[in-house]
């Protein structure tokens, strides 16, 4: 089993996003973001480079689960 890490993004009303962290390279990081609006939901993998993850943190636009995902690897 592997622990994948899930961090919230900071959005509008009735929207919800996150993404979890798939996998990490010495670049940045292979993420699935998953986000939620009016009742639909839309997935995509995207890469994240480390400045930009980091920013992010920094700024409060993303913040980590308190829990991680579970995740059968």
């Amino acid at each position: 089993m592997m622990m994948i890490k899930r961090y919230y993004i900071k959005c509008g009303l009735n929207q919800t996003a996150y993404f979890d962290i798939l996998e990490q390279t010495a670049e940045g990081y292979r993420v699935r973001i998953t986000r939620t609006s009016n009742g639909y939901e839309k997935t995509a993998d995207e890469f994240l480079d480390n400045r930009l993850f980091d920013t992010c943190l920094k700024t409060g636009y993303i913040f980590e689960m308190k829990e991680s995902a579970s995740s059968v690897a």
